[in-house]
C-alpha cells in the first residue's frame, strides 16, 4: 500500500493527515501531523483514537521524528520515548514505537526505512483486521445455528471500528463482515458517557455502513441480556494481560458479569500486537489512566440551533474521578478473536502466539 487508511494517510510531502475524531460526529474534519511533536499531541488530546490507530500514529511519529531531526539517531530516539510516554494503557503504542526503533538500529537510509516500517505496521494492522472480521464472524454463524436465531443482536461498548483499528477495526470487523455475508445483524452500542465513543464514534460508523443500531444508555446493557435480546458481546481491547485479563474502556468489566450472570458469549476482538506477554496478572499489573475530571463534569453536542457546544452538566465545586480504562478478568471471557482465530483466554493458549506473524 502506500500509506492510505480509512482514518489517516501520507500526503505527497510526507506529512500525516488524520480524522480529528474530537469533532465526530457532528463534523468530519482532519488534522495535519509534521513533526513527532504533532503525533504525540493528537495521541494525547484525543485527536486519534483506539490502540491500533495509536500505534499507527506512533510509528508514523517516529518517521516524522527521522524526517524532522535529519536522520540524527538520538534525537528520533528521545522523540520516540515522548511518543511512547503520551498514553499509558494502550500497548500498541509502545509496541509500535519500539518496533520501529528496532528496525532502524542498523539503516543506512535512516528517513525512508522509517517510512516503509511505519508503512507497513499499518499495511499488517488491515491483514490482521480482515481476519479477525473472518473469524469473529464465524462465530457469529456458529452461534445463530447452534439457537436457530434468524437475526443477531450484538451488544459493543466504546469503539472498535475502523476509527480506531486500520482498516475495518476488530470488534466491529465482524460486523462489518457479517453484513458482507448478508446476515440480519443488529447491534446495541454503548459508552454513551464519559468519552461518548460508542454513542459518537461507533453510531457514526455504523450509521455510514447501514447497518442498524440502536445507541443505549451504558447501564441497559444488563436489562437487555436479563430479557433475552443480546445474543453475544463483543468488545475490543487496549491491552491484554499473558492470562487473558483484558485492559478496555471503563464499563467493559460490568458488561462481562452481566453477560456471565445471563450466559451471554462475551468476546474480545483483538490483533496480536495487543497483547502485553509480559504481564502476568492485568487486573494487579496494568496501569489505568486517571483522564480528566471535565470529561465527567463537561459534555459536548449539538444545541436546537445547530451549534455544537459544550455543557457543564455538574454542580460547580463536585469532585469526579475518571478512570479510562477498567479490566476484565479471564474468566469472564468466552474468548479472544485474534487474526491467528478464537482461542481461550488462559496463558498457555496465549503464550502460543507469541512472534507469531500476520498470515498472508
Amino acid at each position: 500500500m502506500q500509506g492510505i487508511y480509512k482514518p489517516l494517510w501520507l500526503k505527497n510531502n510526507g506529512d500525516l493527515e488524520v480524522i480529528d475524531q474530537r469533532y465526530l460526529p457532528f463534523e468530519k474534519k482532519t488534522r495535519v501531523l509534521k513533526t513527532a511533536s504533532d503525533a504525540c499531541e493528537a495521541i494525547k488530546d484525543m485527536t486519534v483514537r483506539g490502540a491500533g490507530v495509536i500505534g499507527n500514529v506512533a510509528a508514523f511519529g517516529v518517521y516524522l521524528a527521522a524526517r524532522e531531526f535529519d536522520a540524527d539517531i538520538a534525537k528520533i530516539k528521545e522523540a520516540s520515548a515522548m511518543i511512547r510516554a503520551s498514553r499509558p494503557t494502550a500497548v500498541n503504542l509502545m509496541w509500535a514505537v519500539d518496533r520501529m526503533l528496532a528496525h532502524i538500529r542498523h539503516s543506512s537510509d535512516v528517513v525512508n526505512d522509517c517510512k516503509r516500517e511505519a508503512i507497513a505496521i499499518a499495511d499488517e494492522d488491515v491483514l490482521r483486521t480482515q481476519k479477525i472480521g473472518a473469524f469473529g464472524c464465524d462465530m457469529i454463524e456458529q452461534i445463530m445455528a447452534d439457537n436457530k436465531l434468524k437475526t443477531f443482536n450484538i451488544l459493543t461498548h466504546c469503539n472498535a471500528g475502523w476509527l480506531a483499528i486500520l482498516d475495518s477495526g476488530s470488534a466491529l470487523a465482524p460486523m462489518y463482515e457479517a453484513q458482507k455475508r448478508g446476515i440480519d445483524i443488529h447491534v446495541w452500542v454503548d459508552e454513551t458517557r464519559p468519552r461518548n465513543q460508542g454513542a459518537s464514534l461507533t453510531s457514526w460508523e455504523l450509521l455510514d455502513a447501514g447497518i442498524p443500531h440502536t445507541i443505549i444508555p451504558d447501564n441497559t446493557g444488563g436489562h437487555l441480556m436479563q430479557h433475552g435480546q443480546v445474543d453475544m458481546v463483543i468488545t475490543g481491547a487496549d491491552r491484554v494481560a499473558a492470562n487473558g485479563d483484558a485492559a478496555n474502556k471503563i464499563g467493559t468489566y460490568l458488561k462481562a458479569l452481566a453477560a456471565k450472570d445471563n450466559g451471554v458469549p462475551f468476546y474480545i476482538a483483538l490483533p496480536i500486537n495487543t497483547f502485553d506477554f509480559d504481564c502476568e496478572n492485568g487486573v494487579r499489573d496494568i496501569e489505568i489512566e486517571m483522564r480528566s475530571e471535565d470529561e465527567v463534569h463537561m459534555m459536548q453536542g449539538m444545541n436546537k440551533r445547530g451549534d455544537v457546544e459544550c455543557v457543564r452538566i455538574t454542580p460547580e465545586g463536585s469532585k469526579a474521578i475518571n478512570y479510562g480504562f477498567d479490566i476484565t478478568p479471564a474468566r469472564l471471557i468466552t474468548g479472544l478473536i485474534t487474526e491467528m482465530g478464537v482461542i481461550s483466554p488462559n496463558k498457555e493458549a496465549i503464550l502460543k502466539l507469541k512472534g507469531l506473524s500476520t498470515p498472508t
